[in-house]
């Protein structure tokens, strides 16, 4: 197998290393796990204050078999 045939099979794992390393050197995986939390805080408390009653008795139920 010769370099080209390498690069057209595995170009896609190859590149995501690539990316993944400059991540990691740079130390953008803090970044973009902040932005990741922020973006799920947002989600749950928008789906909290749409849902109200529904995620109250979901709770209630929880608790009570806890």
């Amino acid at each position: 197998m010769n370099l080209k045939e390498v690069w057209n099979q595995y170009k896609g794992a190859i590149i995501g290393i690539i990316i993944a390393i400059l991540i990691l050197i740079t130390r953008l995986h803090d970044l973009i796990l902040a932005i990741i939390v922020l973006v799920l805080g947002a989600l749950v408390g928008n789906y909290v204050q749409q849902n109200k009653e529904d995620v109250k008795t979901k709770l209630k139920t929880f608790i009570d078999k806890m």
